[in-house]
């Protein structure tokens, strides 16, 4: 049964999950709905288009090569060990709107922290932020049972904000733990949220 988590909340994963490897990370969002229209009729949602990005940080916190940033553009890091599902580009439709597998056997010893951001594609021209998306989360799997493991849910007003860090897997004492940040930023791309970590 899954665990659901508050925001700093941390919790270990493979304690406990010997064989625990493969994971998918499953990250959702729904557009706010416009009410409005004529009679209420007319309303709607807006198209937004989120995009959910992995950075693979060494144990300073540090992105040290940007094929370890994985994202639409770039779908697999080149360890193999993190794949994107690809882009989903209005966030429509039940559960998870883009996934990530992750192999946890396959990252590199000099990568210890996974950090899972969402950022809104061209939210400064489209004059978009996060105070338009609801229904914010996101969940970690265990693809050998398909069980989910954890379950964030983003409950804060993230208005005039363009990018989520909605959780991250780390490394720590051998073992690998997922952290509920559940934090915003202003970077309006995702290139911005990568140097913040160069």
């Amino acid at each position: 049964m899954a665990i659901s988590l508050q925001k700093g909340q941390k919790i270990d994963l493979t304690k406990g999950r010997a064989g625990l490897s493969s994971l998918t990370v499953g990250l959702g969002w729904d557009p706010v709905k416009k009410s409005g229209g004529f009679f209420g009729f007319g309303g709607g949602s807006s198209n937004i288009d989120c995009d959910a990005s992995v950075l693979m940080l060494n144990e300073s916190g540090k992105l040290t090569d940007k094929k370890d940033l994985v994202y639409f553009g770039n779908k697999t890091s080149s360890c193999g060990s993190v794949q994107h599902s690809g882009d989903n580009l209005t966030g429509e439709g039940e559960g998870d709107d883009e996934q990530v597998r992750v192999d946890l056997s396959r990252i590199p010893s000099h990568i210890h922290r996974l950090v899972f951001v969402v950022n809104i594609y061209q939210a400064v021209q489209r004059k978009q932020d996060f105070g338009m998306i609801q229904n914010a989360f996101i969940r970690v799997v265990d693809n050998s049972s398909n069980s989910e493991l954890v379950h964030f849910n983003l409950t804060d007003n993230f208005s005039g904000l363009m990018a989520l860090i909605p959780g991250e897997i780390y490394r720590h004492n051998g073992e690998w733990k997922f952290n509920a940040i559940g934090d915003g930023t202003k970077d309006t791309s995702i290139s911005e949220i990568a140097n913040r970590y160069v």
